[in-house]
């Protein structure tokens, strides 16, 4: 027995397959790069309107609020919300912080005293990405030398500050908004697609040559799923429909849990290459294989579409399961013929299959009862 991946993807390749529609032009233009540079203007945008409004205001050090809507105007809304968040708490308790510590002399051990206390606040309050904000806010506060008081110092700061993320939040919310969940919908559809293509390599080494592209696939696969688990996070900042963050979420676990049981069925098949038990057991382990590949691809595309009520057609895992193992038991008084490292692999990757199969239609079910859908 030999089972070989009929096709293997890429990560580009995925990418192209999603979201590059029929007869759309390809070339140097890509779709990453027009978002490359849709967030290249957007960012340019926030922060001209920054410094304008700065001027037309007549407001001292106009470029902080410049700063900071490039600093927190990411590639989606989520995320921006999420910057802007962890950017004004850190400016604020840096300002309250620097402020309050001036008050008792000249640095450098109130400095010391006053980043040391705001950074342990921020922690201790679970707000490690502001943690760093409020100490730069505090050392502007205390250490740079400009006209005023540090109070005015501390205000003029928080003000630029949150000039810039208004500006940041309104532009990315506006103009051309790219949002978290979306993104989270289409990184999931080809992080089911990636899955398929790394089960595919795995079953091409079970009784054959390992596939070359395995550990390329098995690099992509996990970028994609921490890549999704960042988008996870920041989709929970944005408003969304009935389901879809509870949808998103459910997802996002079913697909670290394929990829944890793929790499366990990527260990059980080491030094398989010589081994005869697993013809015991055709058609019916190859026929499960094959429609486990197409329930990966079925899945893909009820997330793409967002639709999850319709089972894949002409094809029953569950069927496939209980056909497997009437095969197994059918075909235990053999196993004196062979030897037991090959007989317990093939358990291990039986065992393994019928988990995956089974996580795979959790997937597509637990999430259409999720969402409401009609059951069929």
């Amino acid at each position: 027995m030999r089972l070989k991946a009929s096709k293997t993807w890429s990560q580009q390749q995925l990418a192209v397959k999603l979201h590059v529609a029929p007869g759309e032009p390809g070339g140097w233009l890509t779709w990453e790069r027009r978002r490359m540079l849709v967030q290249a203007g957007k960012t340019a945008l926030a922060a001209g309107l920054c410094i304008w409004l700065a001027q037309w205001f007549h407001l001292r050090e106009g470029y902080w609020g410049s700063i900071s809507a490039i600093i927190v105007l990411q590639s989606n809304v989520g995320a921006t919300v999420t910057a802007s968040r962890d950017r004004l708490l850190g400016t604020l308790l840096g300002a309250l912080f620097g402020f309050a510590f001036s008050l008792f002399g000249a640095p450098p051990w109130n400095f010391l005293l006053a980043t040391f206390a705001a950074i342990a606040l921020c922690g201790f309050l679970g707000l490690r990405n502001s943690a760093r904000l409020a100490g730069v806010t505090i050392a502007i506060v205390m250490l740079v030398h400009a006209s005023g008081s540090h109070w005015t110092i501390a205000l003029d700061r928080v003000g630029q500050v949150f000039l810039g993320i208004v500006i940041a939040l309104a532009v990315s919310t506006l103009v051309l908004p790219d949002r978290a969940r979306l993104r989270l919908r289409d990184g999931l559809a080809q992080e089911f697609l990636l899955l398929s293509a790394f089960f595919e390599a795995i079953l091409e080494g079970f009784r054959g040559t390992p596939a070359p592209s395995l550990p390329a696939l098995h690099d992509e696969v996990e970028a994609m799923v921490l890549g999704n688990n960042q988008l996870l996070e920041a989709s929970r900042n944005e408003p969304s429909g009935p389901g879809w963050r509870e949808g998103l979420s459910l997802l996002t676990q079913f697909g670290r849990s394929l990829h944890d049981v793929l790499l366990a069925l990527d260990l059980s098949v080491k030094d398989s290459g010589e081994d005869h038990y697993p013809l015991q057991l055709e058609p019916e382990l190859g026929r499960l294989a094959t429609d486990i590949r197409t329930g990966f691809h079925h899945v893909a595309a009820c997330i793409h579409k967002w639709d999850f009520h319709v089972p894949p057609a002409h094809i029953s895992l569950e069927a496939d399961i209980a056909a497997l193992e009437a095969r197994m038991d059918s075909v235990r008084h053999t196993g004196i013929e062979f030897s037991q490292a090959e007989i317990l692999r093939a358990y291990a990757v039986q065992l393994h299959l019928k988990q995956i199969a089974r996580l795979l239609r959790a997937s597509r079910v637990e999430t259409s009862r999720t969402l409401g859908e009609p059951q069929s």
